[in-house]
């Protein structure tokens, strides 16, 4: 793809989230698309909120458990970028078509107090960077269509990647823990929509420790000579497959003695 396709996909996709109506899968019209170009849409998206006012506040990593990655077809996570208006309190109410499509998902977010970067980042170097671990969802939506209606094709890694790794917004639990208070591949949830218990997940399922999973972004972000800055949240995958969230969803995640996050959609 071209530069100027880059950017005219970006456009796109800022022009759905806004209206709330979805574009269609770019890999169909565009099938020489790669992981590059997907990175080049997402960095057009961020060059725009920027412009807009927008801040980043964080990171997403996606796409890191085993069964996803078979799924796609893929053998390695993708990111995505939080921006200071995706941040809710939890339990607080996601007004009513604030999104498109929302699902939600149960993760261990990192809060850093130091910066991360370089291609030689280590397992220690995230413990010692990380400020406090707190459990969260992480809200999803996609501005493009899930299926091609005419052809039956479905969205690629590209094409989540190129929407911002469909990340849409987070939801931190108030309880925050040194990051050694807990082995993480042993913290859980048990997440329930409504009432009724929906999916259930350790942390091991994240590259096998979230931690790891930190390690992967700050390496792959040195390769496009970004880092992660102090203060901003990580969130370092889900270890539950998403949970639909239509109009008048509650959403609780009991992560056990780590703590509970929750969030309601109008």
């Amino acid at each position: 793809m071209s530069p100027e396709e880059h950017e005219a996909a970006a456009t796109a996709l800022l022009k759905a989230e806004q209206s709330g109506e979805q574009i269609g899968i770019l890999s169909q019209s565009h099938p020489e698309m790669g992981m590059d170009d997907a990175y080049a849409i997402q960095n057009a998206i961020y060059r725009a909120k920027i412009a807009a006012g927008r801040r980043v506040v964080g990171w997403k990593i996606g796409l890191t458990s085993k069964a996803m990655q078979y799924a796609l077809n893929i053998d390695i996570p993708d990111s995505g970028i939080l921006f200071d208006d995706m941040v809710f309190e939890t339990g607080s109410t996601v007004p009513k078509g604030r999104f498109i499509q929302p699902r939600i998902e149960a993760e261990i977010a990192f809060v850093l107090k130091a910066p991360l970067s370089g291609a030689d980042i280590t397992r220690d170097d995230v413990i010692a960077a990380t400020d406090y671990v707190a459990p969260c969802l992480e809200i999803l939506d996609t501005r493009i269509v899930r299926q091609d209606a005419a052809t039956g094709k479905t969205r690629t890694v590209y094409d989540t990647i190129s929407d911002n790794a469909a990340n849409a917004g987070v939801v931190l639990g108030t309880q925050r823990h040194a990051i050694d208070a807990f082995d993480l591949r042993w913290v859980g949830a048990i997440t329930t929509r409504n009432g009724d218990v929906e999916e259930t997940g350790l942390g091991a399922g994240v590259l096998d420790d979230p931690v790891q999973s930190v390690v992967w972004l700050a390496r792959r972000m040195a390769g496009y000579g970004q880092s992660i800055e102090p203060g901003q949240i990580i969130l370092s995958g889900s270890f539950i497959r998403p949970v639909e969230c239509p109009s008048g969803t509650d959403i609780h995640a009991d992560f056990g003695p780590f703590g509970s996050v929750d969030i309601r959609f109008g």
